[in-house]
């Protein structure tokens, strides 16, 4: 098991015979959170075992002095690994990968390569995930009504991206990163709030190959799904 909130340790092995052992990152998220999610997915990638914190948003968690003091921007997630703190997903699964990783298959060092997988993480913030919340998280957190014109828009971005994976496997090169999960979670999501997006077929044979494919799918990744559905069918019943 490598994910809890008991103390746990990973052993890495460094050459034939030193052995560095590292203690879980303090991770700071919400189960139903997106970018927690795919921070998640990186780090069972990654085999790099994380302590849970569940923030509770409702509740205020992240405003109280201790929280903003560890993140001025009282954002989720946020991780503390041993002093080092550091929030925003995306920057949290670079650095996971560039601090833990065995190799540089899930974020390639290669400059070109690189590149395109870091295209795809801003295609992502940018334009998928920004379609979702500009539609969606008015109507979920401020009883806003739908608005045509942000719908359009996320038609537009699944456009793109069905685009992208014209005749590819992954989105970002020829095996698994870190693009590629985040978009699966970004997926996931649409999928939550019932978006029907069974007419992108290079999307739902990519999606259906990255759910197979990452590391503890179901746990990092569907069961915050449910959690979000729950929440997000409650509200726009």
């Amino acid at each position: 098991m490598l994910f809890g909130t008991t103390v746990l340790e990973l052993l890495y092995a460094a050459g034939d015979s030193e052995i560095e052992i590292k203690m879980p990152i303090d991770f700071y998220e919400h189960a139903g959170s997106p970018p927690c999610r795919a921070v998640a997915l990186t780090a069972a990638a990654l085999g790099v075992p994380m302590n849970f914190k569940q923030v509770d948003l409702l509740a205020g968690a992240h405003l109280k002095p201790e929280f903003v003091k560890l993140n001025p921007q009282h954002t989720i997630p946020t991780i503390d690994d041993n002093g080092f703190r550091l929030w925003e997903s995306r920057a949290i699964m670079t650095y996971l990968v560039e601090q833990y990783g065995k190799d540089d298959s899930l974020y390639p060092k290669d400059p070109k390569k690189r590149a395109i997988v870091n295209q795809r993480l801003y295609f992502d913030a940018c334009t998928l995930y920004k379609a979702l919340a500009d539609y969606y998280f008015p109507m979920l957190f401020a009883k806003a009504p739908k608005d045509k014109v942000k719908y359009e828009c996320i038609g537009t971005a699944l456009g793109f991206f069905e685009t992208f994976l014209e005749g590819e496997n992954y989105i970002a090169g020829k095996n698994l990163t870190l693009a590629d999960l985040t978009l699966a979670v970004t997926m996931s999501t649409y999928e939550a709030l019932s978006y029907d997006f069974s007419s992108y077929k290079n999307i739902n044979r990519w999606y259906a190959k990255i759910k197979s494919e990452a590391t503890n799918y179901d746990e990092c990744n569907s069961k915050g799904v449910k959690i979000f559905k729950e929440m997000a069918d409650e509200i726009l019943k």
